[in-house]
C-alpha cells in the first residue's frame, strides 16, 4: 500500500486520551470519532457546525459543541476552554457557503491576508490559528489508516483496456487541476476529458460528466502533490456509490494511501452490486506504464 504523505511534522503521540474533532459535512466525522474510540480514545468532544455537521456524531461524541461557520474566535475559545490538545479536522463545507458566510472580526482579518480563497489557504489559516493556542493536527487519516485503499484491484471486475486507458490520462489531468487549486476529481471517457472537479464539489462534477457523456465514463479521484493530509484528503463513501449509480459511471479509480474509503467492504460490495470496475492506483507506477505503453507504440 502506498504510505500517506503528510506536510506536516512527524506524528509524535500514539493514542491520545482526548481528542477533539472539527467536524464538517457528511459521515467521515462520526465514522472517525467511532474509530478513534475503538483505538483507546478516551474522550472525544466534537465542535460541529449547524447546517453542515450530521447530528448522529452526538452518538459517538461525549460533547458535541455547536458553532456557527465563520466565528474563528468561538471555535478557539471552544478549543481552549475545554483543553483540547489535539485535533483532527474531519468532512467537508460546502464550497458555496465561502459566499454566504457571516464572519467574525478575527475570521474577516484572517480573510484579508489570504492572497487566494481554497480550501488550502483557508484550512491551513485554521490550522495556523489553532497553534497559537497551542492545539496540534493530526493527518486526517488518523485512526482511519486501515481504510486507505492499497494499489490494487478492489472489485470483481477489472477496468478493461479502455477505462485502463482512460484512468492514466485522468489520473495525469487530476495532479494538474488538483495543484493549481481546481479540484481532485476528473471524469474522462474514451479519452475525452467530460469535467474537471470546479467549485460545486465532486458530486456535481460527476453529475454534469454523466449528463454530457452518458454511460460508461471513468472517474479519477486523488490527492493533490504535497497534499497537506491534515485537511481536506480525499473520501469515498456511500454517496459517492449513489452519484455514480446516477451518472451511470463505470469505473472509480481512486489514489492508493491518500483516499479515505468510509466502510470500505460495503463499498466494494456496492461497486459489485453495480458492476462498476473500482480500483487504487499509485501515480508513480501508473505513470511508468503509461511511459512503457508510448514506447511500445513508437516501436511498432
Amino acid at each position: 500500500m502506498a504510505e500517506p504523505v503528510s506536510n506536516n511534522e512527524p506524528l509524535d503521540v500514539e493514542i491520545p486520551e482526548t481528542l477533539g474533532i472539527i467536524a464538517g459535512l457528511g459521515s467521515y466525522p462520526w465514522q472517525l470519532a467511532r474509530s478513534a474510540r475503538a483505538q483507546g480514545v478516551r474522550r472525544i468532544v466534537a465542535f460541529a457546525f449547524r447546517g453542515e455537521t450530521e447530528r448522529i456524531i452526538s452518538k459517538y461524541a461525549d460533547e458535541v459543541v455547536w458553532l456557527r461557520l465563520g466565528r474563528i474566535s468561538a471555535l478557539l475559545d471552544a478549543v481552549q476552554s475545554r483543553g483540547i490538545v489535539h485535533l483532527v479536522m474531519a468532512g467537508q463545507i460546502k464550497p458555496t457557503r465561502l459566499f454566504s458566510l457571516r464572519l467574525d472580526s478575527r475570521a474577516l482579518q484572517i480573510m484579508k491576508t489570504l492572497k487566494q480563497r481554497n480550501a488550502h489557504t483557508i484550512f491551513g489559516a485554521v490550522i495556523s490559528e489553532l497553534q497559537t493556542i497551542g492545539a496540534k493536527l493530526l493527518p486526517a487519516y488518523r485512526f482511519m489508516e486501515t481504510e486507505m485503499p492499497p494499489a490494487a484491484l478492489m472489485s470483481r471486475r477489472a477496468p478493461d483496456e479502455r477505462e485502463l486507458a482512460d484512468i492514466r490520462l485522468g489520473a495525469k489531468v487530476a495532479k494538474t487541476t488538483s495543484g493549481l487549486e481546481i479540484g481532485q476529481t476528473v471524469v474522462v471517457k474514451e479519452g475525452t476529458i467530460l469535467a474537471v472537479e470546479g467549485f460545486e464539489g465532486t458530486d456535481e462534477t460527476i453529475l454534469r460528466a454523466g449528463r454530457l457523456g452518458g454511460p460508461g465514463a471513468v472517474v479519477v479521484k486523488v490527492a493533490k502533490l504535497g497534499h497537506d493530509m491534515r485537511f481536506d484528503i480525499p473520501v469515498i463513501g456511500m454517496q459517492t456509490f449513489r452519484i455514480l449509480r446516477k451518472a451511470k459511471i463505470s469505473c472509480l479509480a481512486v489514489e492508493a494511501g491518500r483516499t479515505i474509503l468510509l466502510e470500505r467492504e460495503k463499498l466494494i460490495a456496492e461497486a459489485d452490486r453495480l458492476n462498476i470496475a473500482f480500483t487504487g492506483f499509485d501515480v508513480a507506477r501508473l505513470a511508468g506504464e503509461s511511459a512503457e505503453q508510448r514506447d511500445n507504440e513508437n516501436n511498432r
